[in-house]
């Protein structure tokens, strides 16, 4: 992981992240489906202020993750498409349950600004302090929740 955090600073000038593009991606579609109240927006119209939600670095760095990811497992010959848990997706409570933390925890990241490899790896890489008091709050939340939710 260190190899890649220099690897991505020296060559794109940014860390590593990934929350950053499922806003610009929102953006886009909004761009598209309501383009004055988008580039009104004050959050969003910064994004998409020329016209292209796709100029953002980090659009791009989460493509070629999955292009990278999905190419390796085909050259490996371990691509399949599962879903694990039973009967395949789970129990209702299971998948409202993950949907419920997936969405806390991309809303956790908009406030903190970066989720945990933009602010964790890459702010802790720098050495910011803002990085260690996310990466001690997240852990110590994930132990509560995880007390509270299965009581482990």
């Amino acid at each position: 992981m260190g190899l890649v955090l220099i690897l991505t600073f020296s060559l794109s000038g940014h860390g590593v992240g990934a929350s950053g593009a499922v806003t610009h991606m929102v953006a886009g579609t909004g761009l598209v489906v309501a383009t004055e109240a988008t580039k009104a927006n004050a959050y969003l119209g910064p994004m998409v202020s020329d016209g292209n939600p796709m100029g953002s670095w980090i659009t791009w760095e989460v493509l070629g993750m999955v292009i990278g990811a999905m190419a390796a497992a085909f050259m490996a010959g371990r691509f399949r498409v599962q879903l694990d848990g039973q009967c395949s997706v789970g129990t209702p409570q299971r998948v409202t349950k993950a949907l419920i933390g997936g969405f806390l925890a991309g809303f956790g990241a908009r406030i903190a600004g970066g989720c945990t490899s933009g602010l964790g790896l890459s702010g802790a890489a720098t050495l910011g302090v803002a990085a260690f008091v996310f990466l001690g709050v997240f852990f110590a939340t994930g132990l509560i929740v995880s007390r509270l939710v299965k009581g482990v």
